[in-house]
């Protein structure tokens, strides 16, 4: 079970980047995990369809910048998720 997992508990309370298999890419604070779902807040929800930037420049700006908030809470589905770090772990490079 995903809430189980001692790797996404020790992320909860932290600003993480959680890339979709779709094209969007989501920055939050994450508050939660169940079997279905990762929960979070003050996020950025962004799909690179509505932007020139690509995945790469668009999380580095965002660990550089600040996120831009655009969901006071939003839930993701985990059979979307491809990968979740900390959004302080970002390569500079």
């Amino acid at each position: 079970m995903p809430q189980d997992s001692p790797s996404l508990t020790e992320l909860i309370g932290q600003v993480v980047v959680v890339d979709l298999i779709s094209t969007y890419v989501c920055l939050g604070v994450l508050t939660g995990v169940d079997p279905l779902f990762l929960e979070l807040r003050d996020a950025d929800l962004h799909d690179f369809r509505h932007g020139a930037a690509t995945r790469e420049v668009y999380v580095y700006e965002s660990a550089t910048l600040g996120i831009r908030k655009n969901r006071s809470r939003v839930l993701l589905r985990l059979a979307d998720v491809v990968a979740i770090s900390r959004l302080s772990e970002v390569a500079a490079d």
